[in-house]
């Protein structure tokens, strides 16, 4: 059939690189464009169809027609009038009058992932969701009337799988591979093949849904390359694939990604389980970040956390401040000494941010409009000469306030033998703060982490305060038997050498000023 023989045509383009591209079409030109000759007379209009045609094809592969020695495309003869193939042919699926009455049918738990999910393609602020059920729970069943809702709006809903037997039960699926052209030797940081002028990334950017169905059989770096990807098209570098609505589905019960020769931990660190794009959505919610916290006695030990802690959030910024001894009229003292100097209760010479991250104020700047010392705040935007925050806590909590740098100087005159001044943000990281920091604040879910003994009063009763159920506060306490027997690898060898019965206790004295408590 002339239909065959020129995607035959279009195949042996792509992969078998023919020495004479033109002999052949010329060769075969009758043969790909007898249906076309049926119904049109005009022999340039039938050889402009046969192109547009193979052109349409072509792309599917990821190739460009004007790659190859044909004859010109005459655009009269376009009647997509240049739109991408990607657009037109999911412009043009037709809702089939059975999915779009599923929806009447869905159960309770699909009416709210079905709710929930459109509530996000209409607000047009993306979102990340999972749909997890094992097989024959209606997966599928919720994928269509999704599909069918949004398609039947005029929306682009991008409808893909890892299989292809899961793609094709769905109206308008492909595989993901195809679809988003991922390439199949893949590593962390890979982004897709597509570029930014391709019809892949038109399609995608005006897409208001993309399903992945079968997610769970992919590995995560897959699906991470289609989320830097995303954000790269969309100029939206600080949202989940670029502020798009994304919905992944699957079962974890069933077969997960395949590594060659790979161990246990290396399949569960392949599965999208693993993917930092969970810690990302959760990352991007305020209640999640100020309703935890890691509680310390010493401040080493927070700045530790929190330079791990800001390490696994997207993008970055980086303000230094300007550093100066008041009262060192011969610069005795560098400008590189200065910055290595962080004294308590000021900010680091080179205050590492990101968006999202929560950060807390270290002075008093507007009491009366919640700017005071201890406000905790999230980071939502970066200027020059200030920094956009939200406040999360409080009465003041959801106003937006932009933080200016300001001199800081610390609070013990006497800590250096100088007069040290540094101008810098007046601000924290705040994944973790000290003890004495979080006295008088509710924390919901509290860590602690006590690599050191206990030396001050009250320490250990404020730190197991600040959450109000027992469930909610984790403690991580190092015995001192472990310590100096090395780290990581050592440190666990040293673990497992005890012997079953025994078991790992770890106990920290407390202290108590019982004279304080006494009438």
């Amino acid at each position: 059939m002339p239909a065959s023989l020129r995607r035959l045509f279009a195949t042996i383009l792509v992969f078998h690189e023919p020495g004479d591209v033109r002999g052949l079409w010329d060769r075969h030109l009758e043969a790909m464009s007898d249906d076309y000759r049926r119904s049109h007379t005009f022999s340039k209009a039938v050889e402009q169809m046969v192109l547009l045609d193979i052109r349409g094809m072509l792309q599917s592969m990821g190739k460009d027609i004007a790659l190859f020695p044909l004859p010109d495309i005459d655009d009269t003869y376009d009647t997509t009038r240049g739109e991408a193939r990607e657009v037109t042919e999911e412009s043009t699926i037709e809702v089939d009058a059975h999915d779009a009455a599923l929806a009447s049918s869905l159960n309770h738990e699909q009416r709210l992932a079905y709710d929930e999910i459109l509530a996000a393609v209409d607000a047009g602020d993306g979102g990340v969701f999972f749909v997890d059920g094992p097989g024959g729970t209606g997966k599928t069943f919720l994928y269509r009337a999704l599909l069918a809702k949004v398609r039947g709006e005029g929306k682009i809903a991008v409808a893909t799988a890892t299989s292809c037997v899961a793609a094709s039960i769905m109206p308008g699926g492909r595989t993901t591979h195809s679809r988003f052209m991922i390439p199949l030797n893949i590593e962390d940081g890979a982004s897709c093949s597509f570029t930014k002028q391709s019809g892949t990334t038109k399609l995608l950017r005006i897409a208001s849904l993309i399903l992945w169905d079968e997610a769970t059989m992919t590995n995560r770096q897959a699906v991470e390359a289609l989320d830097n990807s995303m954000r790269d098209i969309m100029g939206r570098r600080h949202q989940p694939f670029g502020g798009k609505t994304v919905v992944f589905g699957g079962d974890f019960r069933q077969v997960l990604p395949v590594v060659r020769k790979g161990s246990r931990g290396q399949i569960i660190d392949a599965t999208l389980r693993s993917s930092y794009l969970w810690k990302d959505h959760n990352m991007s919610d305020p209640n999640y970040m100020t309703s935890r916290a890691i509680l310390s006695t010493k401040n080493n030990n927070i700045d530790k956390i929190n330079t791990r802690m800001i390490e696994r959030f997207q993008g970055e910024d980086i303000y230094h401040s300007f550093d100066s001894a008041e009262d060192d009229p011969h610069g005795y003292y560098a400008p590189e000494f200065l910055n290595n100097l962080t004294p308590n209760g000021l900010p680091p010479h080179a205050l590492k941010l990101k968006i999202n991250c929560p950060i807390i104020l270290l002075r008093n700047i507007d009491p009366t409009n919640g700017l005071c010392n201890g406000t905790r705040l999230v980071v939502r935007g970066f200027q020059r000469n200030a920094i956009d925050a939200e406040i999360v806590l409080g009465q003041h909590a959801g106003r937006r306030v932009f933080l200016p740098r300001i001199p800081l100087c610390p609070s013990d005159d006497d800590i250096f033998p100088f007069k040290f001044k540094r101008k810098q943000f007046p601000i924290r990281l705040t994944f973790a703060m000290t003890i004495n920091k979080a006295q008088g604040q509710t924390i919901p879910i509290v860590g602690v982490y006590l690599p050191d003994p206990i030396f001050s009063h009250g320490h250990i009763y404020v730190a197991l305060s600040r959450a109000t159920t027992k469930r909610d506060i984790k403690i991580l306490a190092i015995n001192d038997a472990d310590k100096g027997k090395g780290k990581g690898k050592e440190q666990s060898k040293n673990l497992n050498k005890r012997k079953r019965s025994e078991p790992l206790l770890t106990t920290m004295k407390n202290i108590v000023y019982k004279e304080v408590l006494s009438k």
